[in-house]
């Protein structure tokens, strides 16, 4: 996957969570825990778009 295509995944995301924000109303606490289950999802997809999740899960203390 190209770095164009990673940026535009995280525009498009980013948009929608803007929107859902602004414009869905929902409780303050609900709000946030969509923000934090958003962010952690987008997180992992990154490291796994770039290779960067197997290498995580190998790493043995």
């Amino acid at each position: 996957m190209s770095l164009l295509s990673v940026l535009l995944v995280i525009i498009i995301v980013g948009v929608l969570l803007w929107a859902v924000n602004n414009y869905i109303p929902m409780d303050h606490k609900i709000k946030n825990i969509l923000n934090i289950v958003v962010v952690i999802v987008v997180i992992v997809w990154l490291l796994k778009t770039f290779g960067l999740f197997d290498y995580l899960m190998n790493i043995h203390v």
